[in-house]
């Protein structure tokens, strides 16, 4: 027999766990997304991935601000009831769910997390591990409890992390991935044979939710670490740095050799190579506020950085 599923998510990451859902012999039987924002220059709204495909499958889409309300939640198994579903699957839904809320399908709520519990609980677990150098991430499977992210694991699978790989790289191999294994899950939760297991006490790691300003980068730091912060916050919030005024985007960048006699932040050479604390950073391609990507060499025609620049002062070109 097939599980009856709430789906509840909101960006393109839990589509792909949604589609996953559609296309087995299980039924998604209502949609719980955020609501639609504005966005885009116009900033008409704009309604989420989820909400988007479960209205091309004629799915019921809800879209509450919030659960945490008695009224909320008494519609929430009021939908569960009417439905006859027996679980609820979560993915990066972005709306706390209250106990009341946890507890109302008949086999509770599972959420697919994108990381290996319990490293890297909390809101930006992709960014967290590339940011830390980790060699591997993947997806958990759990039983969701009041906690953050602390619940018993039902599954897990572990994808390698290359020395090169893109936040956006990993992003869409972990949603297909957490698409396949939302469905075996789900699978094994249906024949009774997949039993959660308490995560580890050991190795617990939170993944705090990433703000703009971190994505400034630092040339007092390693070199290694300014290319990894390039790769974990590439497309959001960003690596950047600042000069005569003038933000720039860092979207590709590559570990050089040292450099004697440079300090932090200096332009070492006619290719956009900046010194940092132990070796240099060579920008590869780089953003102006308002303007198109460019590789390095075309941006330095129209934006001088001329070796002995140090960057973060001087005038504009």
């Amino acid at each position: 027999m097939a599980l009856r599923v709430v789906f509840m998510g909101t960006p393109d990451f839990a589509a792909k766990a949604l589609a996953a859902i559609i296309a087995s012999p299980h039924e998604a039987v209502a949609v719980y997304t955020q609501p639609p924002r504005p966005a885009g220059r116009g900033q008409q709204e704009r309604r989420s991935a989820v909400h988007e495909l479960a209205a091309r499958h004629a799915i019921p889409v809800h879209c509450p601000a919030s659960l945490k309300g008695e009224d909320a939640q008494a519609d929430f198994a009021a939908v569960v009831k009417e439905a006859r579903a027996d679980i609820a699957v979560v993915a990066a839904y972005g709306l706390i769910l209250p106990k009341a809320v946890l507890e109302t399908p008949r086999l509770g709520c599972v959420n697919i997390h994108a990381s290996l519990l319990p490293r890297w609980r909390g809101a930006a677990p992709i960014q967290r591990a590339i940011l830390e150098g980790d060699r591997e991430t993947g997806i958990t499977i759990m039983q969701m409890d009041e906690g953050l992210d602390t619940g018993p694991a039902l599954c897990r699978e572990s994808i390698a992390l290359g020395p090169a790989v893109t936040c956006e790289e990993v992003h869409d191999r972990l949603a297909v991935l957490g698409g396949r294994m939302i469905v075996y899950a789900l699978n094994g939760l249906e024949a009774g044979i997949l039993s959660p297991a308490p995560q580890p006490a050991d190795g617990v790691t939170y993944a705090a939710k990433l703000t703009r300003e971190e994505g400034r980068l630092d040339w007092s730091q390693p070199a290694r670490a300014l290319e990894r912060r390039v790769r974990a916050f590439t497309p959001w919030p960003g690596a950047w740095f600042e000069h005569a005024g003038t933000r720039i985007k860092v979207l590709e960048a590559q570990v050089m050799g040292n450099i004697v006699g440079a300090a932090p932040g200096d332009v070492v050479d006619d290719r956009l190579t900046v010194a940092c604390a132990d070796s240099t950073l060579r920008l590869l391609r780089v953003q102006r506020e308002g303007k198109q990507a460019q590789p390095a060499a075309e941006f330095l025609r129209g934006f001088a950085l001329p070796k002995g620049t140090r960057l973060g002062s001087g005038e504009a070109p």
